[in-house]
């Protein structure tokens, strides 16, 4: 039972709904969206700076299905929040929104808790599109969470934004990706940083644990991981946490928080009902993806033939594209993920496709590590 019903908190501590939009803190929003646009086939939704008078950041909005990315960038000198924190970080996830109901209900709960750091309280904003309130705390490292509570907000984005000031049309001949909403965001934590972050989510948003992993069955010859998600009450949000484990050699996990100084976001997950079409599509507009041996889908093939789940798409097609399968009895997941979007070991995107399976690729964490391994060595970093 978790703490939800056994308080009844759904009802009277407020709702989490389902992720709002992920704000990115980069050196340049507007080229940065326009990559997204170009490669992930995101479309230019919002934007607010200068020209909407903004004087201060300037934010570049691009949209796909219910993906909303939101690129900001200082725009004057000296502006040391920004400044330091892409110093430390270099372009990365700065903040994850949630959508709520009764957030003055859900801060009230947060703020009772010890481990709380509040950004910035409860406040509003509005437009001619309405009012909407938010409030910000601080999450692992760097990171925060906006919890917004939109009521009947009718404007595009959020107060203060307005159409895109000018869409090239030549994303119009790109062929779609077809990227629905945000499956999961995964972060990652130095060597024994997961457990209170997990901790932190249950006791500050009252999220619970929705499924674990340890290094005894997430291994490879040379690094090992652990990992823990927890989610909301409904279940529509959900927060992966990994961590190091002891290995041979440095850890992905443990390269991602020496590049990022400290903990951050590591990827998010996308959902798409064809995941063959989506990526075909990600590869004919440039996006570089892991490398996954022939290796691996011998023995998938394998594996399927001794299972009563059978793979609809087609198997020479998932090969060709080196796509990840996990399944169970019941069902089965189609996964793939790109190389880094920066020049840091850093941030990456993951598409996924969902055939009643609810978990997160666990039999394909080995395969991905090695992947990925791969390319460290490529860097310098395999050590």
């Amino acid at each position: 039972m978790t703490y939800y019903q056994e308080k009844g908190a759904k009802h009277e501590k407020g709702e989490f709904k389902c992720f709002d939009h992920v704000t990115f803190w980069v050196g340049n929003a507007k080229q940065a969206a326009s990559y997204y646009c170009t490669h992930m086939g995101f479309e230019l939704h919002a934007y607010r700076g200068l020209e909407t008078g903004e004087r201060n950041i300037v934010s570049h909005v691009v949209r796909q299905g219910d993906i909303i990315f939101e690129f900001q960038s200082a725009l004057n000198p000296g502006n040391e929040a920004y400044g330091e924190h892409i110093k430390k970080h270099g372009d990365a996830v700065k903040d994850v929104s949630f959508s709520v109901e009764d957030i003055s209900a859900l801060m009230k709960v947060a703020k009772s808790q010890p481990g709380l750091v509040v950004v910035k309280d409860l406040w509003t904003e509005s437009d001619e599109g309405g009012t909407v309130t938010f409030a910000t705390v601080r999450t692992y490292g760097d990171t925060t969470h906006t919890l917004i509570e939109r009521g009947n907000y009718s404007g595009l984005f959020l107060p203060g934004y307005k159409a895109p000031l000018n869409v090239p049309s030549f994303y119009k001949t790109l062929p779609g990706i077809d990227l629905q909403f945000i499956d999961h965001v995964v972060g990652n934590q130095p060597d024994r940083g997961m457990d209170p972050t997990a901790k932190w989510y249950e006791d500050n948003l009252l999220f619970h644990k929705f499924w674990s992993i340890d290094d005894d069955l997430i291994h490879t010859e040379y690094s090992s991981l652990r990992s823990v998600v927890v989610t909301n009450f409904q279940e529509t949000i959900k927060m992966p946490i990994n961590e190091p484990a002891n290995g041979k050699r440095k850890s992905q996990i443990q390269e991602y928080c020496d590049y990022n100084d400290g903990p951050g976001v590591q990827h998010i997950a996308m959902r798409t009902n064809d995941i063959l079409k989506s990526i075909t599509h990600l590869r004919d507009r440039g996006m570089e993806f892991l490398t996954i041996p022939d290796s691996y889908y011998v023995k998938l093939k394998e594996k399927l033939s001794k299972s009563k789940t059978v793979v609809s798409e087609d198997m020479d097609l998932i090969q060709k594209h080196r796509i990840l399968v996990d399944f169970d009895e019941n069902g089965y997941l189609l996964q793939i993920f790109t190389k880094p979007m920066q020049d840091r070991p850093t941030f990456f995107l993951e598409v996924i496709q969902r055939r009643n399976h609810q978990g997160f690729g666990a039999g394909n964490f080995k395969t991905l590590f090695e992947a990925i391994e791969i390319d460290q060595a490529t860097r310098g970093n395999l050590v």
